[in-house]
């Protein structure tokens, strides 16, 4: 679910925080680090 009002506008990759926000996996719409490992395996 994204809270982040930035996120539901633009999107977590456009906002000029992306990079230094703690919360991106969990207000935001960033996959989460568990999800990236996930897609990597299923390659």
């Amino acid at each position: 679910m994204t809270l982040c009002p930035i996120a539901v506008v633009a999107g977590c990759k456009k906002c000029p925080a992306f990079s230094v926000c703690p919360l991106k996996s969990v207000i935001g719409d960033a996959p989460k680090a568990d999800d990236k490992v996930d897609a990597a395996k299923k390659k």
